[in-house]
């Protein structure tokens, strides 16, 4: 075994890994609000939310192309050390906020990876994508997102003002179980292109005459759909509690609102604009916007600034924990 191949299965490994650790991070964002109206079970919901992550990662690539144009590694070693530092950085920041039960974003951990490693390394940024397919998306997709939920909510409350509001409740439960489904298909859809767009850069990294930034292989999707799937099953509890609970209290219609509203921003983005959005942030913001619906003040805001500070900090965070991991990988695997 040649030590460039050696180093594109330790990659590889580590990315499935961050994949799988996505997988169980962002779990809660499809599956929160419909465990806490007790539209499905834990443990139904978290095999729903994992058939439906399979399932959306093979419905496209072209999120998976925009984050493998994020950066240029030289095709070398140090290459390989480059992508390899940006996603522990990513991992480590995932863990952090996962222990502390914060809904951070996954997606932004690994591009904040990617940039930190990049610059250690000196390797290219395209700072171009990294602003109309990363930051721009970052800022409108959670603003549009809880906009939208509350105008559909207030819609559901105008259209079924006069019906018996238990029978709504259970019919909207019922529901739920489709927009639980649609939300959890999204962020396969999302999350795990990610992955195989990072897989896609360390192969044309070390092999750019057999691996092409255009071509996708199967077996690559395959992988990160399984990784994502496993993670997902194995659950996001910590999460899952501030999501269903700590921001506010959601009953059917509103959380089905802010499910509904989530899915449709996570495929607009991903089929029309190709952007690499955080999942987390959209359910998140839709929940407040559901909520708000009920009263401004039901809506736990000091919990909300706290989640909103998680967002801001994990670009930066993850890029200096990318930073240093290039400066300790690079002593051991130099140049």
């Amino acid at each position: 075994m040649t030590v460039t191949l050696a180093i594109v299965i330790v990659v590889i490994v580590i990315a499935l890994a961050f994949d799988y650790t996505n997988g169980f991070h962002d779990a809660a964002n499809a599956i929160a609000t419909s465990v806490s109206t007790r539209a499905l079970t834990p443990r139904i919901a978290l095999t729903l939310a994992a058939v439906m992550n399979f399932v959306g990662s093979l419905l496209g690539q072209k999120v998976a192309h925009t984050v493998s144009d994020v950066i240029v590694p030289p095709q070398s070693h140090h290459g390989l050390v480059i992508v390899m530092s940006a996603l522990l950085g990513a991992i480590s920041w995932n863990l952090i906020t996962w222990y502390f039960g914060l809904p951070s974003s996954s997606s932004h951990a690994l591009i904040g990876g990617l940039v930190g490693a990049a610059l250690a390394g000196g390797a290219t940024v395209h700072w171009s994508t990294i602003w109309d397919k990363v930051v721009i998306p970052m800022v409108a997709s959670p603003v549009i997102g809880l906009i939208l939920a509350f105008i559909v909510m207030t819609a559901i409350l105008w259209i079924f003002r006069r019906r018996n509001p238990h029978r709504v409740n259970r019919g909207f439960r019922g529901m739920q179980t489709i927009s639980a489904a649609s939300l959890a298909l999204g962020h396969g859809l999302q999350d795990a292109q990610k992955t195989m767009g990072v897989i896609l850069l360390v192969l044309v990294t070390a092999y750019p005459s057999h691996y092409s930034a255009t071509h996708l292989p199967l077996w690559v999707i395959m992988c990160a759909a399984s990784a994502i799937s496993l993670g997902t099953y194995s659950g996001g509890w910590r999460i899952m509690r501030t999501l269903g609970r700590r921001i506010i209290h959601l009953d059917p219609p509103r959380a089905f609102a802010a499910e509904s509203v989530g899915a449709t921003v996570l495929y607009t983005t991903a089929y029309v604009y190709q952007a690499p959005i955080s999942t987390t942030h959209v359910i998140t913001a839709a929940v407040m916007g559901a909520g708000a619906t009920k009263r401004f003040s039901a809506v736990r805001w000091g919990m909300a600034q706290t989640i909103l500070v998680a967002w801001l900090v994990t670009l930066p965070a993850a890029a200096l924990v990318a930073y240093l991991a290039y400066g300790v990988i690079h002593l051991v695997v130099p140049a």
